[in-house]
């Protein structure tokens, strides 16, 4: 007689580790080419819980123009090494180290500072995660960002790159524990995904 208990929920599907094989795309984390002179270099590494490196992460990023402007110029997934288009996607390498060569944006708004839109997707994520890359050099207009002024100054530094080299910024993300990322939730109705009416910080 067949079993007539009744059947379990069965577990939500987790994320990956499967990017590898259908996101990444050449010149993907080339938002601008690192030949151009006001190129800058993006990296970091993605961390989990216990501190350890995730190895099959994806990170992509978006930003405004030099002059804080909404870039719409076409081309992220046909690169022309000349255009760019303020949307880049990398893969992490084992060792969860991610690089990306692009521009630094400017500030948006009269109380905001310049920063990087920064969605990450990983093992173990049912939603991929947002959060924010601000720069340790822009020290009056991060003293000024109503979001960054919100967060207490240890929280803020989670969403602050460091500059580590002549036009490099380094910017590891957390994905829980010890010094966790703040990650920004956008349940609300955007006019832009780089010009969202205050964020919440999912602190």
């Amino acid at each position: 007689m067949p079993d007539q208990r009744p059947l379990g929920q069965t577990p939500s599907q987790t994320i990956g580790p499967f990017f590898g094989y259908a996101l990444p795309y050449p010149g993907g984390a080339d938002v601008a080419a690192p030949w151009q002179p006001n190129s800058i270099r993006l990296h970091g590494t993605v961390y989990d819980g216990a501190g350890e490196p995730v190895p099959d992460a994806i990170i992509e990023i978006w930003h405004a123009d030099a002059d804080g402007g909404v870039i719409t110029a076409r081309g992220s997934l046909d690169r022309d090494g000349y255009t760019v288009t303020g949307f880049g996607r990398a893969a992490v390498d084992r060792a969860g180290h991610y690089s990306f060569s692009t521009i630094k944006p400017g500030p948006m708004r009269a109380d905001a500072a310049p920063y990087i839109l920064v969605t990450v997707f990983a093992r173990g994520l049912t939603h991929h995660l947002f959060t924010r890359c601000y720069f340790d050099d822009e020290t009056t207009r991060n003293a000024g960002d109503t979001l960054l002024a919100a967060l207490a100054a240890d929280r803020r530094a989670t969403l602050v790159g460091v500059l580590d080299a002549p036009t490099s910024y380094r910017f590891d993300i957390r994905l829980q524990g010890d010094g966790e990322t703040v990650f920004l939730n956008f349940d609300v109705d955007p006019p832009h995904p780089l010009d969202l009416p205050g964020p919440v910080a999912r602190d």
